[in-house]
């Protein structure tokens, strides 16, 4: 990898990948913006914006009097998202190239910030989350939706495939390059530190059929998961073809429930 490459890439298929997960995130994405206050006019920082599918939602919220700062360390991820901001006309997108484990010396006075799923990725998340205070305005709020327990991820019934890629997915695409899945549970505590109370921390957990739209974040993460892990010598060529073939199994059995991995919904207001 490069340094601002990640474990599960920045290809095309992965910025489509990320961009079906927004989508099936969506709903529960702008309730978090509803309850931490997030409005027109204000300025918002999206931390670790990846491809900026939330970014472009959040630049549409706060309007053209408002301002969106995306910081993202993939300059692949931020080449397609300044490609979207100049198709769909978002002049008030600002993009900054940072690596997040390099810290962050950045002073916007922002009005809010919202941070998904980029824990996992930074190696001293503490050190990112104690740095946040100063961006932010006094009253500014935070929201971040960050795994609490991945392992919760399980078909029903239960597939030891399924399982057995849960675990690789853990140990080589999050912990074999200094992360940590669940950090989410760490967050509050964290920020409870850094000059913020914590105001709400809720679990966003979904038991799903293969009928559902949210089946199909899973369906694609196993896809381009077990591909890229392939690629990376977590798996080989069997044991990421057999994960597939049983979670295409399931998917065809009737009555097969998938239940998601735990989320944490934590929202906060700097002091």
């Amino acid at each position: 990898m490069t340094e601002t490459e990640y474990v599960l890439g920045t290809h095309d298929e992965e910025i489509a990948r990320l961009g079906l997960q927004h989508r099936v995130w969506l709903a529960h994405a702008t309730a978090a913006w509803g309850r931490a206050g997030f409005a027109e006019g204000q300025t918002i920082i999206d931390l670790g914006a990846g491809p900026g599918y939330a970014t472009i939602e959040l630049a549409r919220l706060v309007g053209p009097q408002g301002r969106v700062i995306a910081i993202e360390r993939s300059r692949r991820f931020l080449d397609h998202l300044e490609s979207e901001r100049a198709r769909l006309g978002l002049p008030h997108i600002d993009v900054i190239e940072a690596d997040l484990d390099r810290g962050l010396d950045l002073r916007p006075a922002a009005d809010g910030l919202w941070c998904r799923w980029v824990v996992a990725f930074v190696r001293d998340p503490r050190q990112v989350i104690s740095g946040l205070r100063g961006m932010l305005r006094e009253g500014a709020r935070v929201a971040f939706h960050e795994y609490g327990e991945y392992k919760t991820w399980r078909l029903l019934p239960d597939s030891p495939e399924l399982n057995e890629f849960v675990d690789v997915v853990i140990a080589a695409s999050w912990r074999a390059d200094g992360g940590e899945p669940d950090g989410g549970r760490a967050i509050p505590g964290w920020l409870q530190a850094s000059g913020f109370t914590v105001e709400s921390v809720k679990p966003i957990i979904e038991v799903v059929t293969p009928s559902d739209f949210m089946w199909q974040w899973p369906r694609a993460f196993v896809k381009n998961g077990t591909e890229r892990l392939q690629a990376l010598g977590a798996l080989d060529a069997a044991r990421a073809q057999r994960i597939r073939d049983a979670f295409d199994e399931a998917e065809n059995t009737p009555g097969t429930r998938l239940v998601t991995p735990l989320v944490l919904e934590t929202i906060a207001r700097a002091n």
